[in-house]
């Protein structure tokens, strides 16, 4: 995707800058060498594993969630036209 694509995400974020950089980061990468939401969703929350924990992520155009996460492990943005929700599981 564009450089105008990356900079027009609509953010809502309980993280670290550092694992909001990883995670946008990991989307990036997913974006590019898959074509699935289901692909993009895998890669992502596999990157994010090194955090420790269970890892969820949903990726699609029109889904709503309700989610417990566990402190610091939320994020929810958007990139182009999909949304993608990444949280991380209360232990």
């Amino acid at each position: 995707m564009s450089k105008q694509k990356q900079q027009d995400t609509n953010m809502n974020a309980d993280m670290t800058e550092e694992m909001i950089t990883e995670a946008r980061q990991l989307a990036m990468e997913a974006f590019e060498e898959k074509t699935s939401e289901r692909d993009i969703a895998t890669h992502i929350k596999r990157g994010m594993q090194r955090h420790k924990g269970l890892w969820h992520c949903i990726v699609g155009k029109n889904f709503g969630s309700y989610v417990t996460h566990e402190t610091k492990a939320y994020l929810y943005f958007t990139y182009g036209q999909t949304s993608i929700l990444l949280w991380k599981s209360v232990s």
